[in-house]
């Protein structure tokens, strides 16, 4: 009975560790993909600023306006036209000196036609907002397997030692 108690108590040992590497590898996950998947929807705004058009006719690029944008679902998009030239992106048309928005609910990963970069196109990630449920379903996923693996490989290098005073099991002793 002793032994089973061990076991157990290493079983239960090793749960409470998996739980605790998985949620810390979990963290420093979400932590290295920035801040884009953990935060509400917001508002977004993409400054286009004067001289674009000039820019993109000579083949160049805006330094300012990037080739792709992160975003959580529900954000909305507002692209503010600085420039005296009316862009289009996608289905957006933005008249000179104004501005339009467009709202992205729908987790994906698009290329916009853009009249306001070089390579005509804007790639727009649109990324699931991760929540607390979202981050614990993972981690209760992740941790009972890790548990187990963790387990039998702690039996392995720390075997459970019998108490001194019981026999092999399946050997009995024999008189003579």
């Amino acid at each position: 009975m002793k032994v089973l108690a061990r076991y157990g108590w290493r079983l239960f040992l090793v749960l409470v560790a998996s739980i605790a590497a998985v949620w810390l590898v979990s963290e420093l996950g979400l932590r290295m993909q920035g801040e884009t998947a953990v935060r509400a929807p917001q508002e977004v705004e993409l400054l286009i600023p004067e001289g674009t058009a000039a820019q993109v006719a000579a083949g160049e690029s805006p330094p300012t306006i990037p080739f792709e944008l992160s975003f959580v679902e529900g954000d909305t998009l507002v692209v503010v036209n600085q420039d005296t030239q009316s862009h289009t992106l996608g289905p957006l048309y933005v008249p000179a000196k104004g501005s339009a928005s467009m709202r992205l609910d729908t987790a994906d990963h698009f290329a916009l036609a853009c009249s306001f970069n070089a390579s005509k196109f804007l790639g727009l990630n649109v990324r699931q907002a991760t929540t607390l449920r979202t981050r614990l379903l993972g981690i209760s996923f992740a941790a009972p397997p890790t548990a187990m693996l963790l387990f039998v490989y702690s039996l392995i290098v720390f075997p459970v030692k019998q108490p001194k005073n019981s026999a092999p099991s399946g050997l009995t002793e024999t008189g003579g």
